[in-house]
C-alpha cells in the first residue's frame, strides 16, 4: 500500500485575474490545492481561518492597505512556517529583502518556473 502524502497548500495572492488564473491552474497542475486572494487583505483573512498553508505566492503590487513586501513579513511574523515567495513585473526585489530565505521571481515568469520554485520551497520546509 501506498504512504499517503500531503498535499501541499499553496496561497496565490495577485491582484491581476488572468495571472492569478494561469498561476492557479499552473500549481493544480502540479498536484497542488490551491488558494486565491486578489489582495493582502483577502490572503490574511483567509489564513486567519487557520488554513494549512505551505507556500504563499504573492505580487508586490496590489491594492489595498497592504503590498506584497508588507504582507510577507507580516505572514512571516505570525505564520513563520510558511514559506515565502514573492514576483513583480515593476521592481527586483532582492531576496535578503525577504524573510526566511524567501525568494524572487520577476515577472513575466514561464508558468512552469513558477511551479517549480514552489516546489523546492516546499521541498525546503
Amino acid at each position: 500500500m501506498k504512504p499517503e502524502t500531503k498535499t501541499l497548500i499553496v496561497l496565490v495572492a495577485e491582484d491581476e485575474a488572468l495571472v492569478r488564473q494561469l498561476s492557479v491552474c499552473e500549481l493544480e497542475d502540479a498536484g497542488y490545492r490551491v488558494i486565491e486572494a486578489a489582495n493582502a487583505g483577502q490572503a490574511i483573512a483567509i489564513l486567519e481561518t487557520g488554513v494549512p498553508v505551505d507556500v504563499l505566492f504573492t505580487d508586490v503590487n496590489m491594492p489595498g492597505e497592504m503590498d506584497g513586501i508588507r504582507l510577507v513579513r507580516l505572514v512571516h511574523s505570525r505564520w513563520p512556517q510558511i514559506r515565502l515567495i514573492v514576483t513583480s513585473g515593476r521592481a527586483d526585489i532582492p531576496e535578503t529583502d525577504l524573510p526566511d530565505h524567501g525568494q524572487f521571481i520577476r515577472k513575466p515568469y514561464r508558468l512552469s518556473e513558477m511551479s517549480e520554485m514552489v516546489g523546492r520551497m516546499a521541498a525546503a520546509r
